[in-house]
């Protein structure tokens, strides 16, 4: 290889590798969070979700003027709300599976490929 005159930058190899680089990084965090990383990301920090609307501690204290001792309690609240929230939820997905697996057990093996390609639409929708 003989020296040019060009910037470093400029070299057509180093700029594909930056570009390949960047991309393999933002498929993998695409990735990462389409699998539920951003989920996990924000477990421990409570809020209020009315109708799919998150109203979180911070907003709340500063909109309510809330005083550091208000601001606790409703952060313990919000906490006791996340955990009893998520028992619920693991109830209701218990029954579910139940009812689901009730359902399949009287369908044929035909019904039962249609019956799994309408709970898929239905998962899908929510």
């Amino acid at each position: 290889m003989c020296p040019t005159n060009r910037a470093t930058w400029l070299n057509l190899r180093i700029l594909s590798t930056l570009l390949l680089v960047f991309l393999c990084g933002a498929m993998a965090g695409a990735l990462a969070m389409s699998l539920g990383f951003h989920k996990w990301i924000h477990r421990s920090a409570p809020h209020w979700d009315e109708a799919g609307n998150q109203i979180s501690v911070p907003r709340l204290t500063k909109e309510l003027d809330l005083t550091p001792d208000q601001t606790r309690q409703l952060e313990a609240e919000l906490d006791d709300f996340v955990k009893y929230y998520h028992a619920v939820q693991a109830e209701m997905d218990e029954v579910r599976a139940t009812g689901k697996n009730g359902i399949l057990r009287i369908l044929n093996e035909e019904q039962k490929r249609k019956f799994e390609k309408l709970t898929a639409d239905l998962d899908a929708k929510r």
